[in-house]
């Protein structure tokens, strides 16, 4: 039986079904503009919603793009493998853990693990980067490191974050390579540093990154590590093709000196994308390798993924302005391929576009519904009559939600063997929207870098915790809230289409108050 997984064939279906979204898109775009339009108004409104249209087909068709490019990875590094010679210089090597009042036992017990490394134990120095504030964290983590041959360096405030801490370990440091790995990473794979350094022959060799995956925990957590494993599985081949493979802040090998000519690690909240980008100013190459060497703590609560999400957003925010402003200033004079530029646009704009456009879509919809007069008044049999002209905006629209749905589904169906991963992986997209959203408005304002979540959303009693989640999610809630009403408008004034269109989207958005109730 041929592996569906590695099919060349399906990967193209599924960058077909994206430009087939895309089309249906704008075309309900155009159909607006040329049968709907009727004032300056809508007129203004389906222009939006062309752009709108235009801006998700690009990331939409990109995507599908990389996914299909990355079936040919697997060829491309096995050329590269087959040229390594046997490491015979052990070089040595710095394993770092950054950690900020993190659970002491988890910290100890992969500590201790990543000293097991199939490794000259002359070679390797470890280091417990600990920026904790809590006083108890930093006592049982001074006498563990103490105990156990551990350079513990601790800083009183956490100035550059994560970045800050691996530039600090770099200042009272020598070794010529650096292994990260994250507080909650447990190495499953022992050969980590004999199966990366061979690369390294390669002189202008940055770093490698390898694939990060979560253990195995509940339908939610899954989940998350399936949402994270598209981009490990699929975008990080494609990027790795054009030199634009993303250091992802662990489970990863960097050659010192690459950092410290780029001027160590930048310090910004997500100081491994920035890294990645000044490693390739700098040209130096870089190299995806998709085998999971350690795994990470499973992300139980809807809470975790948020912060996360915030996280992600607030960074790749900040790294778009910056992008941007190498770019006006003619990158130092570096002229960057086209595809690497749209790499990173991608990168930077990515979940921008996946929460900021889908919330927009949902407020033009608005005003599309009630401002198109001539879908008003569009009964139920007129519906089933083909030869009813308003069918064709009824067919567009659900064309476009059915191939939004199905895409991530089969996607998740082929690779992950689960269609209820791929809609929730659908659902999350919405349901992180607003959080999304709003970190990348304080990047841009250049305003506080972290969230301000409630914890838990597991408040005594039913009446607590829906008054918990209500407060939490009170931007999402009162959106979704305002959708329903508005559909149910739109059905009391016979708009059918309108109605299901709007309801639609308050289903969608209320999914951030439905995961927080239910996740915590």
């Amino acid at each position: 039986m041929p592996n569906l997984t590695k099919s060349p064939a399906l990967r193209l279906l599924v960058v077909v079904m994206f430009i087939l979204l895309t089309i249906s898109g704008i075309s309900f775009s155009l159909y607006l503009i040329y049968f709907g339009a009727h004032t300056i108004a809508m007129y203004a409104i389906a222009t939006v919603f062309l752009i709108l249209s235009a801006v998700s087909g690009f990331f939409n068709i990109f995507t599908s793009y990389s996914y299909y490019r990355s079936v040919f990875y697997d060829k491309y590094l096995e050329g590269i493998t087959r040229m390594l010679k046997p490491l015979t210089y052990k070089p040595t090597v710095a394993l770092v853990m950054p950690v900020f009042n993190e659970d002491a036992a988890i910290v100890q017990r992969n500590m201790l693990r990543l000293m097991t490394m199939n490794y000259p134990a002359d070679k390797m120095s470890f280091y417990l980067l600990d920026d904790s504030t809590d006083a108890g964290t930093g006592r049982k983590l001074r006498a563990f490191a103490a105990s156990n041959g551990i350079k513990y360096l601790h800083r009183d405030d956490r100035k550059g974050f994560k970045a800050g801490a691996l530039n600090n370990m770099m200042a009272q440091s020598s070794e010529e390579f650096i292994a990260v790995f994250d507080y909650d990473e447990y190495l499953t794979d022992q050969n980590f540093l004999l199966d990366l350094l061979p690369y390294f022959s390669d002189r202008k060799l940055s770093y490698i990154q390898t694939e990060k995956r979560y253990f195995k925990g509940t339908f939610f957590s899954d989940t998350v590590d399936l949402f994270d494993a598209f981009f490990f599985k699929f975008i990080q081949p494609s990027r790795a093709l054009n030199n634009t493979a993303i250091f992802a802040g662990s489970c990863g090998l960097l050659r010192r000196s690459a950092v410290e000519k780029v001027g160590g690690f930048p310090e910004y909240i997500i100081e491994d994308t920035f890294f990645s980008f000044e490693s390739d100013m700098h040209d130096f190459s870089s190299l995806y390798l998709p085998k999971v060497y350690a795994y990470g703590k499973p992300i139980l609560t809807f809470s975790n993924l948020a912060k996360q999400q915030w996280r992600y957003n607030y960074g790749d925010t900040q790294f778009l302005m910056y992008f941007i402003r190498r770019l006006r200033s003619g990158n130092g004079g570096k002229k960057m391929p086209m595809m690497s530029t749209v790499d990173y646009i991608t990168h930077g704009a990515g979940l921008n576009y996946i929460s900021i456009v889908l919330i927009l879509f949902a407020m033009v919809s608005v005003a599309v519904v009630f401002a198109a007069s001539s879908h008003s008044g569009v009964t139920i049999q007129q519906l089933l009559d083909a030869k009813y002209i308003a069918t064709t905006i009824e067919i567009l629209g659900i064309s476009t939600f059915a191939i939004s749905i199905l895409a991530p589904t089969i996607m998740t169906k082929v690779h992950f063997k689960s269609l209820r991963k791929g809609f929730m992986v659908f659902l999350l997209n919405f349901a992180l929207s607003f959080i999304r959203t709003k970190a990348a408005i304080a990047a841009s304002l250049d305003m506080y870098p972290s969230m301000g979540w409630s914890k838990g959303g597991k408040a005594p009693g039913i009446r607590g915790r829906t008054l918990n989640t209500i407060r939490t999610t009170l931007s999402e809630t009162t959106f979704s809230s305002s959708l329903f009403i508005l559909g149910f408008l739109a059905l009391i004034i016979n708009n059918i289409y309108g109605a299901v269109w709007l309801i639609w989207y308050a289903m969608l958005y209320s999914t951030t108050f439905i995961l927080f109730y239910k996740y915590g």
